[in-house]
């Protein structure tokens, strides 16, 4: 009798397990639920295509017939409502019933709203799916002016988005700097001033107290805590995800910011697993939970619970270094591991746009952001997965080209 997988969620990470799945097991049962209306397509690429620097062509990575060749059975504006893991059943929003064996949770997350006035008013847009960048597009051609808020890694596709579009546009930030968890006011004044050279203007120490709107009710400006006014008919927050786990209350699968999993991407009821955006995993190299919301961890946490799944045991573990890059300047930015964790760090700025931040956890490397030069990556993500005691060596590791002999010599491997 064949095995019943049912994965919820045609992300990278569902999409992923599912492909693994049918590898591993020619016979198995495979469905794909997705609340979305189109199959599988590049969330990286979908800035540069609101950007207006890509046509929609090139986004999809699934065609439906992609599905039909390996007898995936892909089930798309389908809706969760619950989970039954006694009678290992999956309801939807249609009244079907999906049985299971094995089931993996991959659903991700809603970008959050701001806990504002007006928040919802037309013209202002969340940025995280194709429907959303379709929006975003259309509306940022015709804007003139925008605001932009939330001073992370998806805000700041929003600002490129605005710099593409000529938009003038206004990145409101309730702190001293972009990304202030993992950059300090050197590294950050590199992007703002690339910002400024895009048309967008950092506003620091400010943010939302509410927006204001026109008769119509569409967004025409936002007001922050200290009573300024910053006029935009497009507005862009990004100030992170809800994650969509609903469907989960009275599962008895244990959440926290996310669905907790071990190293296997196994939650704490038998047969669930999860993977994606939405976990909280053990991270074999902090020995801790951890989160990360980047493609490729989310397509390897994917595979890692399907092969897990079709084995019906713990055969692969999780253990991973990833990477985030951003490509909207003329110099390149990558952040690699957990650059916003850590007890200890080091920076170095070697030129005008050429940056160089690491950071530490009980002596070890566990993260960084280098800007302009990112030809020391592999070397630092090595030293991360070898869990080497190298913080007593940081002029060493801020040289531009790090000596990895001489590091070798100076303390043993701890890797597992």
């Amino acid at each position: 009798m064949s095995t019943s997988h049912v994965i919820i969620g045609d992300g990278i990470s569902g999409s992923s397990a599912a492909e693994t799945i049918r590898e591993a097991d020619p016979d198995a049962e495979i469905t794909v639920i997705t609340d979305e209306g189109e199959a599988l397509y590049n969330r990286i690429l979908i800035k540069e295509f609101a950007k207006g620097k890509l046509p929609e062509a090139p986004i999809s990575i699934h065609e439906p017939e992609w599905y039909d060749e390996r007898n995936i059975d892909l089930e798309l504006d389908t809706h969760v409502t619950e989970i039954d893991p006694d009678a290992h059943e999956v309801h939807t929003h249609e009244g079907t019933t999906y049985e299971y064996d094995k089931l993996l949770v991959a659903t991700g997350g809603t970008p959050s709203q701001l806990p504002v006035d007006n928040a919802d008013a037309d013209g202002i847009h969340h940025f995280w799916t194709f429907e959303d960048a379709r929006a975003i597009r259309e509306h940022s051609e015709e804007a003139d002016d925008g605001i932009i808020v939330g001073a992370g890694l998806l805000g700041i596709d929003l600002a490129a988005i605005c710099g593409a579009q000529d938009i003038d546009g206004k990145f409101l930030m309730r702190g001293n700097r972009w990304w202030r968890y993992a950059l300090s006011v050197d590294g950050a004044e590199i992007i703002h001033d690339a910002m400024r050279e895009k048309g967008v203007e950092p506003v620091l120490k400010s943010g939302v107290d509410h927006f204001e709107v026109d008769d119509d009710g569409r967004v025409e400006a936002a007001v922050d805590p200290d009573g300024n006014r910053y006029e935009g008919s497009f507005a862009g927050v990004a100030i992170g995800l809800n994650f969509n786990t609903e469907f989960l209350d009275g599962s008895g699968v244990e959440t926290d910011d996310g669905i907790i999993v071990d190293e296997y991407m196994q939650t704490n009821v038998d047969d669930i697993y999860a993977s994606g955006d939405i976990t909280e995993f053990y991270d074999t190299i902090l020995d801790e939970r951890a989160q990360n919301g980047a493609w490729g961890s989310a397509k390897e946490q994917g595979s890692i619970a399907g092969a897990n799944m079709a084995a019906d045991a713990e055969q692969e573990a999780f253990r991973w270094v990833s990477t985030y890059s951003i490509t909207h300047f003329d110099f390149p930015f990558l952040s690699f591991g957990h650059p916003t964790l850590g007890d200890d760090d080091c920076e170095r700025k070697y030129s005008d746009n050429e940056w160089r931040r690491l950071t530490f956890k009980d002596g070890k490397l566990i993260g960084g952001v280098l800007i302009g030069d990112l030809s020391q990556q592999s070397k630092f993500k090595k030293l991360i997965r070898e869990k080497r005691p190298v913080a007593d060596k940081k002029e060493l590791l801020l040289e531009k080209d790090v000596d990895l002999e001489e590091l070798e010599e100076i303390a043993p491997t701890q890797a597992e």
